[in-house]
């Protein structure tokens, strides 16, 4: 069984756009969606992130880390959660992922999903 990681893209502007009612709306939908993929045994974990000012980076300075505020790179469309899958290959990772509440929903603030396939896994502890 392989590991793709898969990343869930936001355009943060439209998202906070979103009236609070919309965005209940929208959010609401997300965990019974997010119940029936784990129900499926292939979704090893799954986690929203912090908004983009609450992110800091580190890169390499002359030898040394250093810690800059903001993401990582400097785009309109923002992670905003990540899962971790099992299937057999891409074909099976997509069609599984494709049941994932950003593939389906939030099409107006930009909701989409990059799957990446792991070359290594190293397995640790998620909590």
């Amino acid at each position: 069984m392989k590991k793709f990681l898969c990343l869930g893209y936001y355009d943060a502007e439209k998202f906070a756009a979103l009236s609070p009612e919309a965005m209940q709306a929208l959010v609401s939908q997300c965990p019974p969606r997010d119940a029936q993929l784990q129900a499926t045994g292939r979704m090893l974990f799954a986690a929203s992130l912090s908004e983009p000012q609450h992110r800091v980076c580190i890169r390499p300075r002359n030898g040394k880390p250093v810690v800059t505020d903001g993401p990582y790179a400097e785009a309109k469309e923002m992670v905003g959660g990540l899962f971790l899958i099992e299937a057999e290959d891409i074909t099976e990772a997509i069609a599984i992922a494709s049941r994932h509440p950003a593939a389906e929903l939030g099409e107006d603030v930009g909701w989409g999903i990059e799957i990446l396939p792991f070359d290594h896994y190293i397995p640790g502890k998620v909590s």
